[in-house]
């Protein structure tokens, strides 16, 4: 069975989405599916299992919260 989750973060400006895609990118290029468009990001997850899901689904949000709270505080 595969698990398949789509999760969009929606930002201010194209500029602020364009420096958090390109940092979680990185941790990211094998693991989902990733889209930039304009000021949002959207992410397909798909996994085997719900562990391994919810798993990536965890560290890509830990990982945007540590981004974004790094963005907001350098400008």
């Amino acid at each position: 069975m595969k698990i398949k989750g789509m999760i969009y973060l929606d930002y201010n400006d194209k500029e602020s989405a364009k420096l958090i895609f390109d940092s979680l990118e990185i941790d990211n290029k094998n693991y989902l599916k990733s889209e930039l468009k304009q000021n949002k990001i959207i992410y397909e997850i798909t996994s085997e299992t719900l562990g391994s899901f919810l798993a990536t689904t965890d560290d890509l949000i830990a990982s945007e919260i540590v981004v974004e709270k790094i963005l907001y505080a350098t400008h």
